[in-house]
């Protein structure tokens, strides 16, 4: 089940990817958002009941709609740096972090599926990342890792837009990643039943050309790790985003006399396995 959030005359709407189309399930009869469906987790079964049983006069195609982030208003943007070796080596850090290391996003940086997304004024190292992301179902603290999982109501794909000279201008990494629509998320979320974040194939291409390639299984901090450990120093609530790091093949690990900052024009596309294909073109 690949679900999303999009606009459709002007009106906020939730929708489901079926091979029939994308289902409208507000005009289908359900009266609640996204974010009310992780919330309530149960209500998972009412949309299959509705998939199953709704005439075809309620499918659109995705000509037909705007994307929309799939969760509007997260309380909380955490994201996971540094959380696969073989980027510890690109990015020239010795040390291999012992604890997660955490920065966060805030919701001007939000963007859609089929947004374009501007690059500010200020710097000019424009620089991707591809990563999973999960999406927080239940208020989780001092959970453990063995039952962190249960509290992530899905997973959809993430690209943790950086900006690298104001990255690390200085100790503090905030201004390089959260400039507006630096942390465009979609097109759908995926149930965690129905996902295995401990293997899956992540992929990021720029203008059609491989860039990342790699697994979620190379990660040094799991993602059943990352939701315990950060439940231990913060309380994460239902709709909270955890973008948990991306593999190597970023733009900062190319020797400086290769590096091609990203520019105007420039497509990227995140993919993520049974989860789906992030794009965005940077004007």
């Amino acid at each position: 089940m690949k679900l999303l959030t999009f606009k459709k005359d002007n009106e906020v709407r939730l929708g489901v990817k079926t091979d029939n189309g994308i289902l409208d399930l507000n005009k289908a009869g359900l009266d609640f958002t996204l974010e009310d469906l992780v919330k309530n987790e149960n209500e998972l079964s009412i949309v299959k009941e509705t998939i199953n049983s709704t005439d075809s006069e309620h499918y659109l195609s995705e000509a037909e709609i705007e994307f929309l982030p799939p969760l509007l208003n997260p309380e909380k943007i955490i994201c996971v740096g540094l959380n696969y070796q073989s980027h510890v080596e690109e990015a020239k850090l010795v040390n291999v972090p012992e604890n997660p290391v955490l920065f966060s996003k805030f919701n001007n940086a939000l963007a859609a599926h089929s947004e374009n997304i501007p690059l500010p004024k200020v710097g000019g190292k424009f620089d991707f990342e591809a990563e999973l992301v999960m999406v927080i179902g239940k208020e989780a603290k001092d959970v453990s890792e063995e039952e962190a999982l249960s509290y992530v109501f899905g997973y959809t794909a993430g690209n943790d837009l950086s900006v690298r000279d104001l990255q690390f201008l200085t100790g503090q990494w905030l201004i390089g990643k959260s400039p507006d629509g630096f942390a465009p998320i979609g097109p759908y979320v995926v149930p965690a039943e129905e996902v295995d974040p401990f293997n899956l194939n992540i992929e990021c291409k720029v203008n059609s050309e491989v860039r990342q390639s790699s697994n979620t299984k190379h990660m040094i901090f799991n993602c059943a790790k990352i939701v315990s450990y950060i439940s231990k120093h913060m309380t994460l609530r239902p709709g909270d985003l955890v973008f948990t790091g991306t593999p190597e093949g970023v733009i900062l690990g190319l020797p400086e006399n290769e590096q091609v900052w990203l520019k105007p024009g420039d497509e990227m596309e995140v993919t993520i396995e049974n989860i789906g294909t992030l794009r965005n073109v940077l004007v």
